[in-house]
């Protein structure tokens, strides 16, 4: 027997991965008001009102179709990444953690209590990776904060991350590649809830440079330098969104100031991101999107532009501002429309003509 409500979906669906966004949002609606008590709806009406940046109506969607489905993770965690995006972190965390609930990033079955905020004073404490680079890079930043109240820390990372966290932070790293050994830990937590469990507010975040270069710089050019990475591994599901497109990467080489480096490891020869910091440390200037690259020199307290895409903008560049509390050496250059790269170039090129011509 035919389903009404299956068939309004999955043509719904359709035409969202067509990129026709308001025809799909009418039939999510219609689906949602056929079925009073579908949850499914709601939740793909929310990420088309992200998408479009009606936040306050995904929202909305969001929160009905927890409502109607409580504690699902897919909209506990985009709500929270929603939440987070505007800087409501208390909730915004808290929801973030259904992320575990989804398949690729569910939690080690470790046989110790998962740090829920407790004292740390004179206890273990495992910090076990995950995500990419970027989101590790990000939340490395608490592991000597921990240390300094008590708690005798292990960091455990992706290994190209391993030579970089030795050199900038006192703390016990460790890279996982095969079979790991580490202390038993009083408690561990997952990389990217610690600030969460810390009860971190948007204005507390640190923001000091917390990781430096382990080397020196190799051989540069003279003069104005400034790094460039125009895109991100193409395996991310957002990549081509975020990252240039050919033409307009080569018209931002062209137009930036002084001796553009292009930081892809590739041309650069980086075997870790060990030497991309050393690199990095030699350069007047990073122009990047949004990969590891943006969070490696933000945490070096490297002047960095950061362009972003109009089309899923991570939650921890926030919204509608031009700096990050995250990163206050960085500069964002958000699109103004889906795929409109052209001012964002222009934009970034102009500023950094600006940033070479005050210093030389």
């Amino acid at each position: 027997m035919p389903n009404p409500i299956a068939d309004l979906l999955a043509r719904a669906t359709a035409l969202r991965d067509q990129g026709r966004l308001d025809e799909a949002a009418a039939l999510y609606r219609q689906a949602a008001a056929r079925d009073p008590k579908a949850a499914e709806p709601h939740h793909h009406l929310g990420w088309i009102l992200a998408r479009q940046g009606d936040l306050a109506g995904a929202e909305a969607a969001y929160r009905k179709a927890l409502a109607l489905s409580p504690g699902a993770p897919a909209s506990a965690a985009a709500l929270g990444a929603l939440l987070l995006g505007q800087g409501r972190h208390a909730e915004g965390f808290a929801l973030y953690d259904a992320r575990h609930a989804i398949g690729r990033m569910a939690k080690p079955p470790l046989p110790f209590p998962e740090w829920q905020g407790e004292d740390l004073a004179g206890k273990r404490l495992l910090i076990w990776p995950e995500q990419g680079f970027g989101d590790q890079i990000q939340f490395a930043r608490f592991a000597p904060i921990l240390q300094t109240r008590g708690a005798d820390v292990t960091l455990i990372c992706l290994p190209p991350l391993a030579r970089l966290f030795e050199a900038s932070l006192p703390v016990r790293v460790l890279a996982a590649a095969g079979a790991v050994d580490f202390p038993d830990p009083d408690y561990w937590v997952m990389t990217c809830s610690i600030a969460g469990r810390m009860g971190l507010a948007l204005d507390a975040i640190p923001g000091a440079p917390y990781l430096r270069a382990p080397g020196p710089p190799p051989a540069l050019p003279p003069g104005f330098r400034v790094g460039l990475m125009a895109a991100g591994n193409p395996s991310h599901p957002n990549d081509a969104n975020r990252s240039l497109p050919a033409a307009e990467a080569a018209r931002l080489a062209a137009q930036l100031p002084g001796a553009v480096i292009d930081l892809r490891p590739e041309q650069t020869g980086a075997k870790d991101f060990a030497d991309t910091a050393d690199l990095i440390a030699g350069l007047d200037l990073v122009v990047t999107v949004d990969t590891s690259v943006a969070h490696l020199a933000g945490a070096m307290g490297k002047p960095c532009f950061v362009m972003l895409s109009a089309v899923d903008t991570d939650w921890r560049w926030l919204r509608d501002r031009p700096d990050s509390p995250w990163y206050p050496s960085a500069r964002l250059y958000r699109q103004e429309a889906p795929g409109a790269w052209a001012g964002v170039v222009d934009r970034v090129a102009a500023d950094a003509a600006v940033f070479a011509n005050g210093r030389r």
